[in-house]
């Protein structure tokens, strides 16, 4: 087990959930934009979110966010300690760094003093793309060992200054080289890890590659937060979070849909009576497996574990719960009784 940070009221290893990150895109100077964003954030379900503070008066900006966010405040910070130090005084709850890129020890002792003093814990950030020059050198390119050796350099010098309340992550376009750096880290240490793909691209490419790199390391055991990076709206990225969380096995908030792929015994579009289930159930705050299937012989049977289901014949269906027949309706009664049924539970 990892041993555990708090960011914010939000625990992080430890055995706590795995927990839900994504990173505003609006200009942090922009207040009451990023206010909204974060608002929009929450309400899917978000727990943690980041923003990027480049200069001082985004820290500023920073601060007054963090009065009217609804969430915990990462500050994401590259090159100026300065901004690390200011945000962290403006009340972020966590300070996301890449300690070789930020300047002397002097400058990272400047930065673990400041958090030591807030009891804010620090992400070392390394990424596949921004490997130190004696890395790449060492290795010829971006490498699995590589990310490990400049996760744990990072490391020794927050250790150098009596700072241990430390989140690792290790990012990397490509799945499996991304997948191998988490699974080296973890077997030599105890830190917290933050999970994602980084610059995986549209929605549904991106989500692909982060259900496979997050998903996988997640089944394994390893990972103690995620963030699903995606070239979309970044409460899309919550929505796939949510999903990868529950294909994993580690939520049960919220409808879980089951149905057939469809064959040439489907006798009903099956299709689109899934999609208009889901619909309908998309902000159902239950912990239900609910099943939509196309064959009234088979559907039941292999859809046994489900709560409830439904599935269609010609011109028919039933209703079944736990794989036992409910009732026998119409076609279209299937999807109002279900609805009924779900809503009396």
């Amino acid at each position: 087990m990892t041993r555990q940070i708090q960011v914010g009221k939000v625990l992080v290893g430890g055995g706590a959930p795995v927990s839900i990150q994504s990173m505003c895109n609006t200009k942090t100077t922009d207040v009451a934009g990023s206010v909204a964003q974060l608002k929009a954030l929450y309400t899917a379900g978000c727990e943690i979110a980041r923003l990027t503070v480049p200069t001082l008066e985004a820290a500023e900006a920073f601060g007054r966010i963090v009065d009217q966010s609804p969430l915990p405040l990462v500050a994401d910070i590259h090159f100026d300690y300065r901004c690390a130090i200011a945000a962290a005084e403006h009340g972020a709850a966590k300070i996301r760094i890449n300690p070789g890129n930020i300047g002397s020890e002097e400058r990272v002792k400047a930065v673990v003093d400041c958090c030591k003093a807030h009891r804010i814990p620090i992400r070392v950030g390394v990424n596949g793309g921004s490997l130190e020059k004696e890395l790449l050198e060492k290795y010829g390119h971006p490498t699995p060992e590589a990310l490990v050796e400049s996760a744990f350099g990072h490391i020794r010098l927050l250790e150098k200054f009596g700072f241990y309340d430390t989140c690792v992550s290790m990012k990397s376009s490509g799945v499996p080289l991304m997948m191998e750096a988490y699974r080296l880290f973890s077997a030599q240490s105890d830190y917290p890890l933050h999970v994602g793909v980084t610059e995986t691209g549209t929605e549904y490419m991106g989500t692909v590659k982060s259900a496979m790199g997050i998903g996988g390391l997640l089944c394994m055991g390893i990972g103690d937060t995620i963030r699903v990076s995606l070239t979309a709206d970044p409460v899309r990225e919550i929505v796939a979070g949510k999903a990868i969380l529950k294909a994993a096995g580690l939520r049960r908030d919220g409808i879980n849909i089951v149905s057939c792929p469809t064959c040439g015994r489907t006798q009903i579009d099956l299709i689109g009576l899934a999609e208009k289930v889901e619909r309908a159930l998309k902000d159902c705050p239950k912990s239900l497996t609910v099943a939509v299937m196309g064959c009234v012989v088979n559907g039941p049977g292999e859809a046994r574990e489900a709560d409830v289901g439904i599935a269609g014949g010609d011109g028919c269906g039933v209703l079944f719960v736990k794989g036992q027949l409910r009732e026998r309706l119409p076609y279209d009664e299937l999807l109002p009784a279900l609805l009924r049924y779900i809503d009396e539970l």
